[in-house]
Order: C-alpha cells, then structure tokens, then sequence
C-alpha cells in the first residue's frame, strides 16, 4: 500500500493548472490569480493629508507661536490650485491633496481660526499627518502574487489599484457519480436496504466551497455497463470522482467496470484510515479518482486528495492544506501501519492554545460525528500512544476550503 504522502505526490503530478479567463473585479473573490497583478498606480497616487486640518510649511512652525494666513480650501477631490508660500495654509481634510508647497499638517485640534488667521502654539516636522505618494505601493509594484485565492481585501488593493478586470484561472469541473444498488436520491421513499445518497452532494457542496464546478451525475448501479457509461457522461469536465465501489468485494466493480472503457489505473489501495481502497488513474486524459464508499472516508480522502489536486488545477502555488500544531485533548491509543485521520472538536484552553478532542468512536460511516468535528488529528503509521497534553498534528476542516 502507498504511503498518503506518495498517493498525494502521485496525484499532484497528474494534474496541471487551467488556462485562464478575464473576470470582473467584483465577480473575483474566491478565484485564483493566474498571473501576478501589477498596480496601475500608485496608492497614495500624490501626498494627501490623513488628518483634517490645515495644510502648512513645517518651517514656519519651527518656533511655535506663530500666525498663518488661510488663503484657501482643499476638500478631498478638489485640490487647491496655487502654491502656498511662506506665512500661508490651505484649509483640508482627510484624504485632500497636499498643496505646492506645504510639507505637513496642522491638525485642527491643534489650531484656532479666526476669519482667515490661523494661529498655533504646536511645532511640526516634515511628513507630519502626510500620506506620501506611493506609501501604500507604486505603480508597477506587484500587488497579488500568482496562484493565490482571491480574498474580499485582494479585491480592495486590485480596486485602489484601478484594475477593473482579472485573470483568473477558470474553475474546475469536476464530474461526482457515485455508486451502489442502495442508493436513492435524498427525498425519496425508502425501502428496505435501501439509503439516502449522501455522498453526492456532501461532495459537490465541499467541492463548490473550494471553488470548482461540480457536475452530480446519477447513482449509478453496481454493473459493468451501468459504470460503462460514464465514460461518455464526462465529456467537457476536468475531473471525474466517484465515490463506492472501490474495495474488493464482488459488487466493488469501479476499477474494473471504467477500465473496460480506456481506465489506466495509477494506483489501488493506501496505507489510510479512513481511506484505505483509494484509486487513482486517467480516463484518457481525464484525471480520475475513485473515493470509498463510506461517507466519511470519502470526505476525508477528498480533504487529503481531491482538494490539493484542484488547487492544483487552479493554479494555486501551495496546493496542499497546510498542518497545524495542536494539543491533545484526549488519550489516544498507539496506532498501527495505517496513518490516522481521528475526527476531532477545536477549543481554547486557559493558556489559550488550540485542544483537538478525537471523538472516543471513529467509524467511517458516522456521518453526525463528522459534521460535529473542526478538524483532523493526524497519528503517523506506527505512531505510539499519546497522552492528553501532549502535541498533535491537525488539519482544519472548519472553514471553507482554500
């Protein structure tokens, strides 16, 4: 059996980023830059005052105690058009344009104004209350970096940058069939031996959330020529998942059934808990990955498999979840050639680290105690047991996936 970090390199390798598309700024949050964004201009594009107040020559306020001459306004969005010259200031506000000629402002905190005098007893150096041109970034400076999720504060900068449009990868889509003589579409009637489809649109919901296009095909029966047919239901997707079918029962039929139609199977079966008959391959040119059965193995493998191979797809530069370190709030035992993916609870302690509580039953099929769970503890093959206290790895799985 594979290791989970060979079966994830494997997969990696196998799929290749999309081309890109040119999106409108407000329609790209949650889509991943395809090439680096440069500023426009610059941000501040001139000197601009962040306070309300008086726009003035440090100089002339060197010494305290002095009396200047108003001789103009400056709203923000209309600079005054003169230059101001010794003994002057041009009243403005924040985010007005600085004025030829001043280099600092005096806030009106700081001022009285009497008809056009302004007086102060305060002293300022150069830059005082002044954004600089550019002191947030240039023009020409690369603002978002390639490969990154598009977050609502990357919309900001791209939007102070005067960008208007993007391009971004376009999204992934992936077809989600799963299979088995027993399921029925959520909603129905159910007869005896017979259950709801979970996994279809548990996957596509967790598949949406990472920004793909998930495509539900029908369940599918457990019959060669039922799962023949997929082949010709993924024409135009970028990825086909099926979930069931992938162990090695009689009925498991998914490796053999798709290789009958052009299937070439990477790999079968992962040193995994829960996960363990994982497959892998291409269907002509369509990456492939064959999910377990069980609901909860099947959102667990698409955590560690799935998503990575569609950030991946999306061009996004770190396509793996990163590991997180947390302390264990529950005694686990020593674990054996399998890694472990222990569902787990998320609090703060008192000294406010992160505890990861594993739930004291595990089983792949329990998909209430999935949906109670914020994250994963990882326990490496052969691992030892831990003690309550002790550190432990985790992945998160509380938030929308990026």
């Amino acid at each position: 059996m594979l290791s989970v970090s060979e079966a994830r390199k494997r997969i990696l390798d196998g799929v290749f980023p999309l081309p890109a598309e040119v999106v409108p700024l407000t329609e790209a949050c949650g889509r991943v830059s395809a090439a680096p964004v440069a500023a426009l201009l610059s941000n501040p594009p001139a000197d601009v005052s962040s306070m309300d107040g008086y726009a003035v020559r440090a100089a002339d306020l060197s010494g305290g105690g002095v009396s200047l001459a108003c001789i103009g306004n400056a709203p923000a969005g209309h600079p005054f058009p003169g230059r101001v010259g010794a003994g002057q200031c041009v009243r403005l506000f924040t985010g007005s344009l600085m004025p030829a000629g001043t280099d600092a402002v005096l806030i009106q905190e700081n001022a009285q104004a009497d008809g056009t005098a302004v007086t102060t007893t305060h002293t300022l150096r150069p830059g005082t209350y002044v954004r600089s041109q550019g002191q947030d970034f240039a023009a020409g400076q690369v603002i978002i970096p390639a490969g990154k999720r598009l977050s609502a504060r990357d919309v900001g900068v791209a939007a102070a940058a005067n960008h208007a449009w993007l391009a971004v990868t376009r999204r992934p889509r992936v077809a989600i069939a799963a299979t088995g003589d027993e399921l029925l579409l959520p909603g129905s009637p159910v007869g005896t031996g017979q259950i709801a489809n979970s996994n279809t649109p548990m996957l596509a919901a967790l598949l949406r959330a990472a920004g793909a296009e998930p495509v539900m095909l029908p369940a599918l029966r457990d019959d060669m020529a039922d799962l023949a047919t997929l082949e010709r239901m993924v024409d135009g997707v970028d990825m086909l998942v099926t979930a069931g079918g992938a162990s090695v029962g009689s009925h498991d039929l998914v490796r053999r059934g798709l290789e009958q139609v052009g299937l070439k199977t990477d790999f079968w079966k992962i040193a995994m808990r829960p996960g363990k008959p994982l497959m892998s391959g291409h269907l002509g040119r369509l990456p492939f990955i064959g999910l377990p059965g069980n609901p909860v193995a099947a959102f667990v493998c698409s955590i560690v498999f799935v998503l990575p191979a569609l950030r991946r797809m999306a061009g996004m530069a770190q396509p793996v979840e990163p590991v997180m370190r947390a302390v264990l709030g529950a005694d686990v035992p020593a674990n054996d050639q399998r890694m472990d993916h222990l569902r787990a609870t998320l609090a703060h302690d008192a000294q406010g680290q992160l505890v990861a509580t594993p739930f004291p039953v595990q089983d792949s099929a329990m998909l209430h105690i999935l949906a109670q769970s914020q994250a994963l503890v990882l326990r490496a093959p052969h691992a030892p047991a831990a003690r309550r206290g002790e550190m432990c790895d985790i992945i998160r799985i509380d938030q929308a996936p990026a």
